[in-house]
């Protein structure tokens, strides 16, 4: 499949709130993808766990590395996608995630430019 930089954001939209969705349950409230040379960059605003927004008051040192260990899994699906669907080479997967604004930052960082996949297609 031909990707140009405005389709592929779409589908990596979809994508993103599908790993959301099969995760949790809960679709992602608002996302935005930039390019940047080799990195896509996602800012997405989520829906905090009911539970784990409860925990977080009761023992914010639980519920941290439980997010620790979501984001992990996280970024493990997303690297699949990446790597399968879209032949693209990740080298690196940044993500974070504040609880309190319901704010995540993913930085996916390939082995070469963004354009070159899109033009190899």
């Amino acid at each position: 499949m031909t990707w140009t930089a405005g389709p592929f954001k779409q589908e990596l939209i979809k994508d993103y709130n599908n790993i959301n969705l099969r995760m949790f349950d809960i679709g992602v409230k608002r996302q935005r993808i930039d390019i940047v040379g080799d990195k896509v960059l996602i800012l997405a605003y989520h829906k905090r766990i009911p539970t784990l927004k409860y925990l977080d008051e009761v023992n914010r040192s639980v519920t941290r590395m439980t997010d620790i260990a979501i984001l992990d899994t996280y970024k493990e699906h997303l690297k699949n996608i990446f790597e399968e669907k879209y032949g693209m080479k990740v080298l690196s997967i940044l993500k974070d995630y504040d609880p309190f604004t319901e704010l995540s930052g993913t930085i996916i960082i390939l082995d070469q430019d963004v354009s070159a996949y899109m033009m190899q297609y």
